[in-house]
C-alpha cells in the first residue's frame, strides 16, 4: 500500500510518495524512526495552559503511535474510502511514517472524507456511520490517547458512556440507585440526531478552552469538515461529528459536558451514557417542569433539539433506560423492547431455509445468545427472558424438523435421537412445523436435556455457570 492509492481516490496525498522514506521497523511494531521524542505521560492538570501548547509532539511520540496501531488492529472495522484494510496498515506506516509525522507536526495533514455507512436502528430509521480511512483511524485514535487524559478527569461523575473504567451497566445501576432512593419520576431525554447536529463552532471551542496546541485543534476541525463521500460524490460538512471515527465518542463528551454542568447546577439527580440521559425527579410535576426547562436550555445554549416523540416523563418502570428498565420494586428487568427486539432475532437466526450446517447454526446461535446475556445478565428481574425459553426452544425445533426435509429423513434423525416403535409415527406427520415442534414426540427427541447437552443453551444456563 503506497501514498499513491490515497491521492488518486482524494486527490490529497498526505504520503510524500517518496520511496526513501522506507525504515525497517521490528516484528512487533510498526514504527522505527530516529529521532521521535517520548511520550510526555498524561497532561491532566486544564488550568496549566503552557503544558497544552505542544501537544502534537505527543501525539506522534513512537511510543503512543504504536499504541494506536494495535488498538486499531484490534478493533478491526471495514476500509474506508480508499479500500485499504487494517492488515496493510502496518506496512504503510512503515513507508510513510516520516512524511506524516512530519505534516502532523507542520498541521498541514488534511484528513480524507469518510464512507457512509448506514446501520438500521431496532425502532425504526437508520443511523448514518461515518467510516474513516484506516490511516484515519490511526491518527484519530492517536489523539484519542493523548486528549483523553486531559478532559476525561474534567467529565462530570455521572457520565458514563465511552470513559475509560466505566460502562453503561455502571449508568443503569446509578439510576436505580435515584429510583431506590425516592426519586421514582424520570425524564426521558432523547436528543435529535445528536451526532449529526454537534455545532461545530460551539465544539470547537470548547476544546479551545483547554487545548492550545494550534496544529491539534487544526487537525480536529479537518476531521469535522473532512466531509463524506456518498456514490462517489464528496459532500461537505457543516455540522456533526460522524459516528465510525475513535474521537468521535470523546467530542461528544465535551460537548454534552455543559449539559451535565447545568444539571449539577440545578441540583438534579442524573445519569447520562453519551446523547442518552435520564432524569430522577419525585413527583410528576417536578419531572414535567424540568422536562420543559432542559428542552429550552438545550436548544439554546447546544443548539440542539429535543425530540418531542420519543422524550417523555414516567416511572422509571414505564419508561427505558440503555435498554433497562427499574421495576416497581426497585429491581433492574430487561425492557420489554429488548425482549421483543429477541424476539426479532430468534425468529431470524432459526429460519429453516439457511444454507449453513447444524454446527454452525448452532454456533451462531451460542456466539449470539452469550453476548446478548453478558449485556443483558445485569438484570436482577428475569422472568420476562426465561419465560421466553419455551418459545425460543420451540422455534429450534420447528427449523430442525423442516431441515430434515422428509419422511425418509425424519425417521432417520427421530432414531438417532433414541425414538422406537409407534414414536417414529411422527415422520409421517402432516401438521404443520410450528405445531409438531410443540408435540410430546418432538419434545421427547429433542428435549431441553438434549439441547443442553449438544450446545444449545438459554439464558438460564448461562446464568447458573456465574
Amino acid at each position: 500500500m503506497n501514498g499513491t492509492k490515497n491521492s488518486e481516490t482524494t486527490g490529497r496525498d498526505n504520503c510524500g510518495h517518496d520511496p526513501g522514506l522506507t525504515t525497517e521497523a521490528p516484528a512487533g511494531k510498526p514504527l522505527q524512526a530516529e529521532g521521535v521524542e517520548g511520550n510526555p505521560g498524561p497532561l491532566r492538570d486544564s488550568t496549566q495552559k503552557a503544558k497544552h501548547e505542544n501537544l502534537m509532539e505527543a501525539v506522534v511520540s513512537l511510543e503512543n503511535a504504536t499504541r494506536a496501531w494495535e488498538a486499531v488492529k484490534r478493533n478491526g472495522g471495514a476500509p474506508g474510502i480508499d479500500g485499504m484494510k487494517t492488515e496493510e496498515l502496518r506496512d504503510h506506516i512503515r513507508t510513510h511514517w516520516e512524511a506524516i509525522r512530519a505534516k502532523l507536526l507542520t498541521g498541514s495533514y488534511v484528513p480524507s472524507p469518510v464512507r457512509r455507512k448506514e446501520i438500521e436502528k431496532p425502532e425504526g430509521g437508520v443511523r448514518l456511520l461515518g467510516i474513516p480511512t484506516v490511516q484515519d483511524r490511526w491518527i484519530q485514535q492517536m489523539l484519542l490517547q493523548v486528549l483523553q487524559p486531559i478532559f476525561d478527569p474534567t467529565f462530570s461523575e455521572h457520565s458514563y458512556g465511552f470513559r475509560p473504567g466505566r460502562s453503561a451497566h455502571d449508568a443503569v445501576r446509578a439510576a436505580q440507585t435515584y429510583a431506590r432512593g425516592g426519586k421514582d419520576w424520570v425524564v426521558d431525554m432523547d436528543i435529535t440526531k445528536f451526532f449529526d447536529r454537534v455545532n461545530h463552532d460551539i465544539l470547537m471551542t470548547r476544546i479551545g478552552q483547554t487545548i492550545r496546541d494550534k496544529r491539534v485543534l487544526r487537525l480536529i476541525g479537518r476531521y469535522l469538515r473532512a466531509g463524506v463521500m456518498i456514490e462517489g460524490v464528496i459532500q461537505a460538512s457543516e455540522e456533526g461529528t460522524p459516528q465510525g471515527g475513535p474521537i468521535s465518542p470523546l467530542l461528544a463528551n465535551i460537548y454534552l459536558d455543559a449539559l451535565d454542568r447545568e444539571l449539577e447546577r440545578r441540583g438534579l439527580a442524573f445519569s447520562r451514557y453519551a446523547d442518552d440521559c435520564n432524569v430522577y425527579v419525585g413527583s410528576q410535576r417536578a419531572a414535567e417542569r424540568v422536562l420543559a426547562s432542559l428542552k429550552t436550555w438545550i436548544e439554546k445554549h447546544l443548539r440542539l433539539e429535543v425530540n418531542a416523540t420519543k422524550s417523555g416523563v414516567g416511572r422509571p418502570w414505564e419508561r427505558k433506560f440503555l435498554g433497562f428498565q427499574i421495576n416497581p420494586q426497585g429491581q433492574i428487568a430487561v425492557a420489554p423492547k429488548s425482549v421483543e427486539r429477541l424476539r426479532t432475532k430468534v425468529r431470524e437466526m432459526w429460519r429453516s431455509c439457511q444454507s449453513v450446517s447444524s454446527e454452525q447454526l448452532r454456533n451462531t446461535w451460542r456466539a449470539y445468545i452469550r453476548g446478548w446475556w453478558a449485556y443483558y445478565g445485569l438484570a436482577e428481574d428475569r422472568r420476562k427472558v426465561y419465560d421466553l425459553e419455551g418459545w425460543i426452544r420451540r422455534h429450534i425445533r420447528k427449523c430442525f424438523w423442516l431441515r430434515w426435509h422428509n419422511v425418509r429423513g425424519r425417521l432417520r434423525k427421530l432414531r438417532a435421537l433414541g425414538l422406537k416403535g409407534p414414536l417414529l409415527k411422527m415422520a409421517y406427520s402432516s401438521l404443520g412445523a410450528w405445531r409438531v415442534a410443540r408435540s410430546p414426540t418432538l419434545h421427547t427427541a429433542m428435549s431441553n436435556r438434549v439441547l443442553r447437552r449438544y450446545g444449545f443453551v438459554m439464558p438460564s444456563d448461562l446464568a447458573a455457570t456465574v
